[in-house]
């Protein structure tokens, strides 16, 4: 799993989470849009792609459409997590290929409940082509 994500906190707060559901995927970090293209340029193909919009050097936008421009990573599920509201982010998200739109709570609990929802959902539930 790869989560991208530029902020310590939600950084934390992602993978205290995934530490606490017991995963046993491996996950990396990348914190901004350039790290994240190479990031899946040099690993295996993740099971699935958190993605934060607001990131420096290239937004999550242009992270989105780089992985959906490219076949090895046009399958991969992106989970859309930010704190954006904006109906315009979450309709260029989906043009652009996202699977999920996620907004980031700002009470730590429901944070917490919601990427537990999402990580449950996205790994155990969702069947993929791998």
């Amino acid at each position: 799993m790869l989560i991208v994500e530029d902020n310590p906190d939600d950084e934390r707060l992602a993978t205290r989470t995934f530490q606490r559901m017991n995963r046993q995927e491996r996950w990396e970090i990348a914190r901004d849009g350039e790290e994240a293209l190479q990031m899946l340029a040099n690993s295996e193909k993740p099971a699935l792609v958190l993605l934060d919009l607001k990131l420096p050097r290239l937004s999550g936008f242009e992270v989105l459409t780089a992985m959906r421009d490219d076949v090895r990573w046009r399958t991969v599920p992106v989970v859309v997590l930010t704190s954006s509201d904006e109906k315009t982010d979450l309709a260029a998200c989906y043009e652009l290929g996202c699977n999920a739109f996620v907004r980031k709570p700002v009470d730590y609990e429901d944070y917490t409940r919601d990427l537990q929802t999402t990580l449950d959902f996205w790994l155990n539930v969702n069947l993929t082509l791998e």
